[in-house]
């Protein structure tokens, strides 16, 4: 039933007022200080190792992984959660290689790490390339999608719910990174516990249904009846193999996507270029830890949707159908709306904190982007630090309002959420991972070389994209890079998985840019490199430990589950 009880409603009343009350305190506190653009944009010297982590995953979590990882757990299984154990691995790698090299050259925007490494013209380029992603891609689709799904469990218009998140999200956002970053392990409480709460529900469900009882025996049973949604490798006869190709998501096109993510990601990277080297690091553990609890969250009770769609209790049949066909992004709001009163407001409560978590951090960034790289270098290259405060404000709540006008538009509900915002980051990650891998390690990289990477790794992208329509890939099928897939017209072409085009793509970026670098170092360019030794890359003890223990348990789950 899409109402909420009024116990729900106080339970999401007390959710709200601790996150408002928290975070007027904290802009309390920090207004006693004068506020500057780094402390606005940064939290300058302010977050916490546990703030840092809490609002890393907050940032990342949102109505895609809710609703859309559900629904792929719903539809392909466990598998789909690469996308949150890589990411595990990879924070480690990010925390090891990537922010001292930031932290090192105080680099505080990706766009500035452009210009200091290659060039402005580089850096202009993708900072508006940021700005048009993080709007019109990132920003809309978390902000409709998190609409969607709580229309889809309140019954309150979908256009009033953007309009509630977006102001909610605001409000926070106005307040600076600081309150973004303490508010949101407020908002992490609240997504762990309603999401835990969603998860227990359903494997309790499914115990119910097969008369037993419990979590344990819940799970045991999704195990047996949906043992085909326990494999983390497909195989090329998958149906899903499309999605996630066989090995590529462990050797493969994923590490582009997750260390693009979360070491070239000004929306992520934020978040720690504020604090000294020990507590960024010990934040971005803190995350990775959290990582691996996310799929218990996110995809289990997609699982057990499926398992309960497919032995048809209640009216999961219908609930789940439009047009006669079974749409998976369907299945968590399913679960929700059979939740008892209170614990669907808390479950409310925290698909809520998720989507206003990630709408602010990705305002911020976008402010951050704008203001720092665009207005202060080349429409107000005087502006003082109130200034750029006061246009990062203006530049939140402008951000917003398009994202309002024009997310119902984009057909993002129609494509499916976490698959929409894929795709579309798809075509520019292996140029920009390119570009920044080389900057970072091999200091005879030029700008024109990260200049191809910036233009040819998305052209690369299309080309591969719309191959498939020109030429027949049949010969790639044996080795796994195509596959045969039916169109929407009925007509079948040989597809290359878009993770494999990633790799592909990247390849050939790296190649071209050693090749133009190799030449022009050769006629006399002379590449700006970064300040890099060593020691920057050695860890505590505390650390290696924390890192060997998500390896260790990365292993065990990728054994258990292959």
């Amino acid at each position: 039933m899409k109402t909420l009880g009024t116990l729900d409603y106080a339970v999401f009343l007390v959710y709200f007022l601790i996150v408002a009350c928290y975070g007027w305190w904290v802009y309390r506190q920090k207004k006693a200080q004068k506020e500057n653009s780094k402390d606005f944009f940064l939290a300058k010297d302010s977050l916490t190792w546990w703030a840092i982590g809490a609002s890393l995953i907050a940032s990342n979590i949102s109505a895609e992984q809710f609703i859309g990882m559900s629904g792929s757990g719903f539809k392909m299984g466990l598998a789909i959660a690469t996308y949150e154990w890589m990411a595990a691995a990879t924070l480690i790698i990010v925390a090891v290689f990537f922010i001292p090299v930031y932290l090192k050259n105080k680099i505080y925007t990706m766009p500035q790490f452009l210009h200091q490494r290659y060039n402005g013209t580089v850096a202009m380029i993708m900072a508006i390339f940021w700005l048009l992603l993080y709007v019109v891609v990132n920003l809309t689709s978390i902000l409709y999608l998190g609409a969607l799904a709580i229309h889809s469990i309140s019954g309150i218009n979908t256009q009033a719910c953007m309009y509630i998140l977006a102001v909610f999200a605001i409000i926070i956002t106005l307040g600076g990174m600081k309150v973004i970053g303490y508010t949101d392990v407020v908002q992490v409480f609240f997504l762990i516990l309603g999401g835990l709460a969603t998860t227990y529900l359903a494997l309790d469900l499914v115990a119910t249904h097969f008369g037993s009882s419990g979590v344990l025996k819940g799970f045991n049973l999704l195990t047996t009846h949906a043992e085909e949604h326990f494999h983390m490798i497909f195989k090329k006869d998958n149906e899903n193999y499309l999605d996630l190709p066989g090995l590529t998501v462990l050797i493969g096109g994923m590490w582009i996507v997750n260390l693009n993510y979360w070491g070239c990601n000004q929306y992520i990277t934020q978040r720690a270029l504020g604090a000294d080297l020990k507590t960024a690091r010990s934040g971005i553990l803190f995350a990775s830890f959290l990582k691996l609890l996310m799929p218990v969250i996110v995809v289990l009770p997609g699982i057990a949707a499926y398992v309960l769609y497919k032995e048809g209790y209640g009216d999961f049949k219908t609930s789940m159908s439009q047009g006669g066909e079974v749409v998976p992004d369907t299945a968590y709001p399913v679960l929700l709306n059979l939740l008892p009163a209170g614990l669907k407001g808390l479950s409310f409560a925290a698909l809520t904190a998720a989507v206003v978590a990630s709408l602010a951090g990705k305002a911020n960034s976008i402010a951050t982007i704008f203001t720092l790289d665009i207005y202060k270098k080349v429409i107000n290259k005087d502006a003082h630090e109130d200034k750029q405060v006061v246009i990062g404000r203006w530049t939140v709540i402008s951000a917003m309002l398009i994202a309002i006008v024009i997310a119902p538009f984009l057909g993002i509900d129609k494509k499916g959420g976490f698959q929409f915002i894929q795709e579309y980051t798809g075509f520019f990650s292996p140029g920009i991972f390119a570009m920044f891998i080389l900057g970072f390690f091999w200091k005879k990289t030029t700008s024109n070389a990260a200049l191809f990477a910036t233009v040819g790794g998305f052209a690369l992208s299309v080309v591969l994209k719309f191959l498939p329509f020109v030429m027949n890939l049949e010969f790639l099928s044996a080795s796994g890079f195509s596959k045969l897939v039916q169109q929407k017209d009925g007509t079948m072409l040989y597809e290359i998985p878009f993770l494999d085009r990633m790799g592909l793509v990247f390849i050939i970026c790296m190649v071209v840019m050693f090749l133009i670098s190799i030449v022009e170092t050769s006629r006399g360019v002379v590449a700006k490199g970064l300040e890099i030794d060593g020691s920057m890359f050695k860890t505590n003890k505390g650390f290696a430990v924390g890192a060997l223990i998500v390896c260790g348990l990365l292993v065990a789950l990728y054994t258990i589950y292959w």
